[in-house]
């Protein structure tokens, strides 16, 4: 069991090598659209973050934000949501790393989910 977790750790801090383009290139691991304009629903996702990681940076894009949200033990990108523009609020989508790993941290896509609507 202690393997596991070492292995678990290794894989983690290792991450740190990824850049945000390769993580963009990732498949997503969420698209939807919410009623929220795009500063609002980076602004919420940022603050469900606040407590977890160090802060996350957004910046603009064509249409819309990119929000770059740090790991927890390193100083690489952990996912990138790119949040457009649309007429009535956002479309939304969550690009992270290790999306196939099943056992990484959840808060950010939790973060995701619950900015969605309200």
């Amino acid at each position: 069991m202690k393997r596991v977790w070492w292995g678990m750790a290794a894989l983690v801090l290792l991450g740190g090598c990824t850049s945000v383009g390769e993580i963009e290139q990732s498949p997503e691991t969420m698209s939807v659209i919410s009623g929220k304009k795009p500063q609002e629903y980076a602004e919420c996702v940022m603050n469900k973050l606040q407590g977890s990681r160090k802060p996350s940076k957004l910046e603009p894009i064509h249409n819309g934000l990119r929000l770059i949200v740090p790991q927890k033990l390193s100083d690489g990108p952990a996912a990138v949501i790119l949040i457009e523009d649309r007429s009535s609020g956002s479309s939304i989508k969550v690009h992270e790393h290790l999306n196939n790993f099943p056992m990484r941290f959840g808060d950010v896509r939790k973060a995701a989910d619950q900015c969605i609507s309200g």
